[in-house]
């Protein structure tokens, strides 16, 4: 029975000339950096760093990301007028606020009325589109399934929903995320607040479902490797066409502990759904916000989920019924 090595008892493999890859004289022209070998990180993975393939997509990519991050900054830095000890200080309360509701969904708002809001956000928005289009095509080129674009384009939907379509519905883009740490938190309280308790909402329930479901899915995966990893369980492709002893131990531990156990290839399936249907869900549960439905608890209470209020107030009111400003 043959003990390969694992994480606990790491061979680092140092070849006297770098591994390029695939590649040809585009491919080569467009890559970047000379590849180096770094002992620590050779600890948690490959000790190989580049080289790195950047592509027209991927400049052009940095330079909206890197434009957002300036303008943000530059705003900031702006706010606590211009004082760098300041900036340090209050950066996890600054903020680059969205415009005011009276603007609507005006494109050309004042710069310091959220004007500069808008750019960052279509810059920022340019940025990860373009990255996304670099994964895909990177992975189209190198014969790959595109499984890690569309997990991606997972995370941009519900981005655009929060920042753009959701404010979009509403008629004012006053409801989109102000850019900033802290500010970022206090908008997610303000709209479940707005919206009457986003606890109440069906896709924010299944949301939190994936997101605890896919964690705790793959740290179980990755125990059942290190578990395994003695007898080779990381090389999971071979296991998957050959059910080497790891895989059979793994699977017998599976069964004997959960009763149930994936497969050495479907296991991945089933993180990669949970992890994409995180996103996908919330970003229709905020959509839902507002456009469809003004008051979770209210709905849920209309649909018995969740209790009423108790009999010594006898009378439900709206608080966006009131007409008293929220």
């Amino acid at each position: 029975m043959s003990i390969y090595e694992n994480v606990f008892t790491q061979v680092q493999v140092h070849p006297k000339t770098p591994e390029e890859g695939l590649g040809g004289p585009i491919v080569d022209r467009e890559r970047i950096g000379k590849p180096i070998i770094s002992y620590w990180l050779g600890f948690i993975g490959n000790a190989q760093i580049g080289p790195l393939y950047l592509g027209t997509l991927g400049v052009f990519s940095l330079l909206f990301g890197f434009v957002a991050f300036e303008i943000i900054g530059l705003n900031m830095l702006a706010s606590v007028h211009w004082d760098p000890i300041q900036f340090v200080r209050q950066l996890p309360w600054l903020a680059l606020e969205p415009p005011k509701p009276e603007y609507g969904i005006k494109l050309f708002p004042p710069l310091a009325e959220g004007g500069w809001w808008l750019m960052a956000g279509f810059c920022m928005t340019m940025s990860v589109l373009l990255w996304w289009a670099r994964v895909y095509r990177r992975a189209v080129a190198l014969g790959l399934s595109t499984h890690m674009a569309w997990a991606f384009a997972s995370a941009i939907w519900l981005m655009l929903c929060m920042g753009f379509i959701q404010p979009l519905l509403m008629g004012h883009f006053s409801e989109g995320v102000p850019f900033g740490i802290f500010p970022h938190l206090d908008w997610t309280a303000a709209f479940s607040l707005r919206y009457g308790n986003l606890y109440y909402n069906p896709f924010h329930m299944l949301s939190i479902a994936f997101l605890y479901g896919s964690a705790l899915l793959f740290a179980m995966h990755g125990a059942t490797i290190l578990s395994v990893g003695r007898y080779g369980g990381e090389r999971e492709v071979e296991q998957m066409v050959y059910r080497g002893t790891a895989a059979e131990r793994a699977a017998l531990f599976w069964r004997w502990t959960m009763g149930y156990n994936a497969t050495m290839e479907s296991i991945h399936r089933w993180g990669w759904w949970c992890a994409v249907l995180c996103p996908l869900t919330g970003g229709i549960g905020i959509l839902l916000s507002g456009t469809v439905v003004d008051n979770w608890y209210l709905w849920a209470v209309q649909h018995n989920i969740a209790p009423s209020y108790p009999h010594v107030f006898p009378v439900t009111v709206d608080p966006a019924a009131t007409g008293v400003p929220q």
